[in-house]
């Protein structure tokens, strides 16, 4: 009975002395990382379908490395988003030799033999494939530490307020998590706690300006699986204010302003008011349609709606004016007035002149014998004793009322313009700073 069990206690002993020398000469110098990943990942000693032996759960810090941010167009709520995910866990499996002269392992080539997390992707968007086929990094250190870093392309579908379009700031999100593990076998954690995420020093970016971003866990009210691991990723962008002052609200302002040109010239100078205010409302058209048409479809009114429903109600407004103003100042006179350009009307009728020059009106007394007689108001009867019929006021000639219209319309038009720019601007400059502190 106890010769078997010595016989048995004696291969034991044998058979863990000779892997014992084996790890010892696989690991010696001159051996190639190859030969030691093939050692470290035998089927007898690892199993990639098993979680790292660790006393607690699994610890997986995870860093982002951005690359480059871009967007199709100023006006698109789609952003691209290349950066290099690094994930760091420990494998007491995967430890080495110190007698090794490689600081770490390439286990590039051995991928699909040593368990990875697998990390899922929560996001608005989709994946964009690499340009090439080798994305990823494996590094395996001698204390068991593995290093795993893989580059990944999103396409973010961001939530932007379009209501305050382009003055809004869009903000695009995703998250990652294990897709198979829960919890208790797995947590994500931000490595060293970093807030923010870290740009790379040669970040590229094409119509995308992030402002900010930030690390967070996922909020657990809003996780759609339960207990698992999350973590989140929040970047706003925001938009070229300098693209759409040169291309929009500039160009704007300068075709309203000259429709108001035509209010200082002549009123019967028909051929340049009209072309003036023709040809900027077909300019003001023509800009607003083409910028229009690459602008986010939406059912509601935004800012730039706004803006271009105002500047086109000021340019047709001052055509109007203009068509109001010719109209008037063709309208015959109801009284005999002759006008010449440069003077003052001058009234033909029944008029005397004293021997000063001055024009005395000529009134009727009914006191003064059996017919009535007519004299100068300031001469004949006594003004206590006759009853004068003094003509009634006159109404304007037409000419000094179209005049009078143009007059008013030089205030009132630059003044309300420039009410409106004031207003425009601070309100929506005003909304996108309370939607930053909210």
């Amino acid at each position: 009975m106890g010769q078997p069990w010595m016989l048995v206690r004696a291969a034991a002993i044998l058979l863990v002395t000779r892997q014992t020398l084996a790890l010892s000469d696989i690991f010696e110098d001159g051996k190639s990382d190859k030969e030691i990943l093939d050692n470290l990942l035998r089927a007898t000693r690892y199993d990639k379908r098993l979680l790292p032996p660790v006393q607690e759960t699994v610890k997986v810090d995870v860093s982002v490395l951005l690359l480059s941010l871009a967007s199709p167009d100023e006006s698109s709520l789609k952003y691209e988003v290349e950066f290099l995910l690094q994930q760091q866990w420990f494998d007491p499996r995967l430890k080495y030799s110190n007698q090794s002269r490689y600081d770490f392992l390439n286990a590039i080539h051995h991928h699909n033999d040593i368990w990875l997390p697998d990390t899922y992707f929560i996001m608005h968007g989709d994946f964009k494939d690499p340009l090439i086929p080798m994305h990823f990094s494996l590094r395996i250190y001698r204390n068991g530490t593995v290093f795993y870093s893989m580059r990944r392309h999103l396409i973010l579908s961001c939530q932007g307020h379009l209501n305050i379009f382009p003055f809004d700031d869009p903000e695009c999100s995703f998250s990652l998590e294990s897709i198979s593990y829960e919890m208790k076998s797995i947590k994500y954690v931000w490595k060293n706690d970093e807030d923010v995420l870290k740009k790379s020093a040669s970040l590229a970016t094409l119509n995308a300006y992030l402002i900010k971003n930030q690390t967070l866990e996922c909020n657990w009210n809003n996780n759609w699986r339960g207990n698992y691991s999350c973590l989140g990723v929040k970047l706003i962008f925001t938009r070229d204010r300098a693209f759409y002052f040169t291309t929009v609200f500039i160009p704007g302002i300068i075709l309203v302003t000259s429709s108001f040109i035509t209010f200082w010239l002549e009123w019967n100078a028909v051929p340049a008011r009209v072309m003036i205010g023709v040809t900027t409302m077909l300019n003001f058209f023509t800009t607003s349609n083409g910028f229009r048409s690459t602008l986010p479809v939406v059912s509601n009114l935004t800012a730039m709606n706004v803006w271009d429903g105002v500047c086109m109600c000021f340019i047709y407004a001052s055509l109007l004016e203009f068509v109001c103003v010719n109209y008037v100042g063709r309208k015959r006179p109801l009284h005999n007035v002759v006008y010449r350009p440069g003077e003052n009307p001058v009234i033909q009728g029944d008029k005397k002149r004293d021997s000063t020059g001055v024009a005395n009106e000529i009134v009727s007394c009914t006191n003064c014998g059996p017919n009535p007689c007519t004299h100068t108001a300031n001469n004949g009867c006594a003004a206590e004793s006759c009853l004068l019929q003094v003509r009634k006021k006159e109404p304007p000639h037409p000419i000094r009322v179209a005049k009078t219209i143009d007059v008013i319309a030089r205030i009132t038009f630059p003044t309300a313009f420039a009410v409106f720019l004031i207003f425009f601007f601070y309100h929506y400059s005003s909304y996108t700073h309370s939607d930053e502190h909210t």
